[in-house]
């Protein structure tokens, strides 16, 4: 059995986690509740649950404050975080940033049991919750722009400066990035998403297959169809609707 432990100070929704897990995800059991940051941080080193799924906003603080003062005080994270939310868009592009979990409100039984998958294969491999720390860095700043992203593999949390991907590749359901002085590294999320996350930060999408940062562009080839040439010497074929909103950006670079 998996263990876990409910955070919000709404007793009514609680109470509905509860009934959707025992619902959904029956190997889940339900090891203790807090309604607050002082009860919600006792109640981990208490219980030290596999799994905490963690409300937001709660009437003496947030849950980020718990996961920091819980980090002050152990050093260090050996559970697995699931935010519980409404959707506060800064909130979700902070979570989508640090490759953390996220649920929102109503709770979605289909999102819920793709989070639960997620745990499974957490807990058996080697999550180093650096992403955490990530995540605690990127809420407080409360910046515009995101300067590290959290990759997560089959072997853990992978932290990149987000300047230093050189472009990304899509291969079905999986995305490859190629990193500046590393080795590519495969994340099992679509093309789509990284393109819906790294947009705002100089990164166009050129082809269904590909996802550049511009920074790395060297060239643009108008011969043999169309291609990019990059910085690592990749050469990416470019679709034909993106031609044009690529030559007008290389006109404004």
């Amino acid at each position: 059995m998996i263990t876990a432990l409910l955070i919000d100070d709404d007793a009514n929704l609680r109470n509905g986690m509860k009934s959707f897990l025992t619902r959904y995800a029956p190997d889940i059991e339900i090891v203790g509740e807090a309604d607050s940051v002082k009860a919600g941080i006792s109640a981990i080193e208490f219980h030290q649950p596999n799994v905490v799924f963690l409300d937001i906003q709660l009437g003496d603080g947030t849950g980020f404050d718990i996961l920091e003062q819980v980090m002050q005080r152990k050093g260090s994270l050996s559970c697995h975080v699931v935010f519980i939310t409404a959707h506060e868009q800064y909130a979700v592009k902070a979570f989508r940033f640090s490759a953390l979990d996220y649920l929102l409100k109503p709770v979605d039984p289909e999102d819920l049991n793709n989070v639960v998958d997620k745990i499974k294969k957490t807990l058996s491999g080697n999550d180093n919750y650096a992403h955490i720390d990530l995540l605690l860095e990127n809420i407080r700043k409360k910046v515009d722009k995101f300067k590290r992203i959290a990759l997560s593999t089959s072997d853990g949390i992978h932290l990149f400066e987000v300047s230093d991907i050189i472009r990304c590749e899509s291969q079905d359901n999986y995305t490859k990035f190629y990193i500046k002085d590393n080795k590519p590294i495969l994340i099992a999320k679509t093309l789509k998403e990284y393109e819906d996350l790294l947009s705002e930060q100089g990164f166009e999408r050129i082809h269904q297959s590909h996802l550049i940062n511009l920074a790395y562009l060297k060239s643009y080839i108008k011969k043999d169809g169309g291609y990019a040439v990059m910085a690592d010497n990749s050469h990416l074929p470019i679709s034909q609707r993106k031609k044009e909103r690529l030559q007008e950006i290389l006109k404004s670079m």
